[in-house]
């Protein structure tokens, strides 16, 4: 085996980028400390081509040291909007017929592996804060809640690595 090179991978740049068609679904992510993990999101975004990437409340936003570190240029890439509040992002997004998803543990949630996206549908999925999850106020804006089983010690996922899950997840299930 021989790795691929990324002269072979024939990645669009940043302009064709934003002029190809793109997975029915954005990411909010509510009040997320880590500029660190905010620039992994984005990496993930670009990699998925997700439509947009919300920043909400006291999440980061570009240009920011510590965003591009992680994000690789994909602030650049991936069309992104900010809200000072995750609820207003949230009542825009449902305004223009996206569904919204929770990630998050919730008592009437469901397993990621039982989501069964409609194809048919675009999706707004929630990401909150690395240590007090969704805001409570964005709760009973949901129209789902999915939560990805885990079986360790630890009681989550860091917010970039349950991005790539779910967002792998929905892109599969999409196919």
């Amino acid at each position: 085996m021989r790795k691929i090179t990324n002269a072979q991978l024939q990645r669009p740049d940043a302009d064709a980028f934003r002029r190809v068609d793109k997975l029915p679904a954005v990411i909010v992510l509510d009040n997320v400390r880590s500029a660190l993990n905010v620039g992994s999101v984005f990496r993930t975004a670009d990699a998925f081509a997700v439509e947009t990437v919300w920043l909400c409340g006291i999440t980061a936003q570009p240009p920011h040291r510590e965003i591009e570190k992680t994000a690789l240029g994909a602030t650049e890439s991936v069309a992104w909007q900010h809200a000072d509040a995750t609820r207003s992002a949230l009542v825009a997004l449902k305004e223009q017929g996206f569904t919204v998803v929770g990630v998050e543990q919730l008592h009437d949630g469901i397993f990621l592996n039982d989501f069964k996206p409609d194809m048919y549908r675009r999706y707004a999925f929630v990401f909150g804060n690395e240590v007090n999850g969704l805001s409570d106020d964005v709760l009973e804006l949901l129209d789902i809640g999915i939560e990805i089983p885990q079986f360790g010690t630890k009681h989550s996922f860091n917010v970039s690595v349950t991005a790539g899950i779910v967002l792998w997840d929905f892109f599969s299930k999409r196919r």
